[in-house]
């Protein structure tokens, strides 16, 4: 039994999902138009249909709602009409499959005035290839080459906009301009889901196969563990990191939440209670912005030096994170991030335990080639003025997601490594298809931040997703920190509220999602 659906645009109501009995074509709908044919196979479908008023209002732009109620329809999804808003359900179901990010589309109780405007046409591809066609391979220089416009494009949305022109279901106009930023109307909508709906029947098993991605390894790699004291300087030899001597390594273990609101859980207790349990790394995480380092240097400076000596009193590798968040550009502050890294490079010269992570998360409208790239040169001379071998982690667009992006032009340099970030419940097997592109092609991966819940630091845990996430790692000797060590009320933190930072822990004082890292340290 089909469900019905209804919502407001304006004073006029379309409807979603009618029965195929009422299914047709509609005055507005012209005889022979480009759009027609979509239209009808649509709506007998009964994927969509019209308004209250019989319409179907082909040339109005569609929302970001509507959109992905349509996409949850064509992946066989039912769902009911939300008492916030009419496209609640799908909307979260859209949000927790990891088809498009929170700032994308927010919502957050009564506000869904963005979910109501029109959606871009870079958004909307990016919904459309995760739910229906994930995984879609493409040739980054011949796709981006049928784009005119292709610098307008937003970094973040380059893989789902390539993959679809090489599946053939994104085309620009006679101009051969995509138009990135403008919206879309629901007759081009409907043409998108024909084609990607066609497309999805010619995959494996229905007369097209589609190309293999990397394979995995046959054996997981054999890799040592251990600190500092028994591994020394860490190196690159390929993709794989290694210890002194030459010999595959993995680091494990927590990330700190921010030290400006957390910073009693990196006192030498704490991590020494995390080494305890296994842990070989403990990763700083000094925000730049929201009231961190850019607002008071001194002070998190001095925290972050403290916290890095804790770790290597306790015989960790440590990782030295300049957390960009709100600031996601990082070349907008790349004086600063000079001139703190320099200094941090000669403090700890002569010490094999200190990693760098030079731009945690990039975001926003920023751009590989033309922004993080050129950011990273400079951080990398910095540090290798000082530091000859430490090694330095390097992030990509998009929350460092973006890894493909860094293996087509990587950074000059050596003992160089590029940050990955996931969370269990949003990131899923299209995020590990791009760990096995990008690790095919050469490039180190380290997964700097990882968690158990969704990207927001809710829901879950999702053990069963974190352990398909944390084998597929292994396999590859892919090292990794989870966030976060606090208290913080929400699942991605591994402790409970108020357990104290200054006296041994148990297991009891563990979190459903610290029993499961902390058990995962040793593997």
């Amino acid at each position: 039994m089909k469900k019905f659906l209804r919502w407001g645009i304006g004073v006029i109501f379309c409807l979603l999902f009618l029965p195929t009995a009422q299914a047709a074509l509609f005055p507005d709908v012209l005889p022979g138009s480009w759009y027609e044919e979509a239209v009808e196979e649509m709506t007998r479908e009964g994927l969509l249909t019209g308004c209250d008023d019989g319409t179907f209002q082909p040339m109005r732009e569609i929302s970001g709602a509507e959109f992905v109620a349509i996409t949850l329809r064509c992946t066989g999804q039912e769902f009911v009409l939300g008492e916030g808003h009419w496209a609640s359900e799908a909307l979260y179901y859209g949000r927790n499959a990891g088809w498009f990010d929170w700032d994308e589309l927010p919502f957050d109780g009564s506000q869904w005035e963005a979910c109501d405007r029109p959606i871009s046409r870079q958004l909307a591809v990016k919904i459309l290839m995760k739910a229906l066609l994930p995984g879609t391979e493409y040739d980054f220089n011949r796709e981006s080459q049928k784009i005119s416009d292709f610098s307008s494009l937003s970094g973040r949305y380059y893989e789902p906009v390539l993959s679809a022109y090489a599946a053939g279901i994104a085309r620009g106009d006679e101009t051969g301009a995509f138009c990135p930023e403008r919206g879309l109307t629901r007759a081009e909508a409907c043409i998108l889901f024909q084609r990607a709906l066609a497309r999805q029947e010619r995959r494996p098993g229905t007369g097209e196969e589609i190309p293999s991605q990397t394979p995995s390894p046959e054996e997981p790699l054999q890799t040592q563990q251990g600190g500092a004291a028994e591994n020394g300087w860490l190196q690159m030899k390929g993709v794989q990191l290694c210890n002194e001597a030459g010999d595959p390594i993995v680091l494990r273990g927590m990330s700190s939440h921010g030290l400006r609101w957390y910073g009693q859980f990196t006192n030498r207790q704490s991590i020494q209670n995390t080494a305890a349990f296994g842990a070989n790394v403990f990763r700083v995480a000094m925000y730049t912005g929201e009231g961190g380092y850019l607002s008071q240097q001194q002070v998190m400076r001095e925290k972050a030096y403290a916290t890095v000596d804790a770790a290597i009193q306790n015989d960790l590798y440590v990782i030295l994170d300049w957390h960009i968040l709100s600031d996601g550009n990082p070349m907008t502050h790349v004086e600063e991030a000079e001139a703190f890294f320099a200094e941090a490079a000669a403090r700890y010269a002569d010490t094999p335990n200190v990693l760098y992570e030079i731009c945690n998360e990039p975001n926003g409208n920023v751009s590989w080639a033309e922004d993080i790239k050129p950011y990273a040169q400079r951080l990398v001379s910095a540090i290798r003025a000082q530091s000859p071998k430490g090694v330095i982690l390097i992030g990509s667009p998009t929350w460092s997601q973006d890894i493909h992006l860094a293996a087509a032009d990587p950074v000059d340099g050596e003992n160089l490594m590029y940050t990955l970030h996931f969370y269990a419940g949003t990131h899923g097997q299209d995020l590990r298809n791009r760990i096995d592109s990008a690790w095919a092609a050469g490039l180190p991966v380290f997964v700097s931040e990882w968690g158990t819940s969704r990207a927001d630091g809710s829901g879950g845990v999702f053990l069963e997703e974190s352990r398909v996430w944390l084998d597929h790692l292994e396999e590859r000797g892919i090292s990794w920190c989870n966030w976060s060590l606090c208290d913080k009320h929400e699942t991605s933190a591994a402790l409970k509220p108020g357990t104290a930072p200054d006296r041994e822990w148990t297991e009891k004082d563990l979190t459903a999602s610290g029993q499961f890292v902390f058990s995962q340290f040793k593997r």
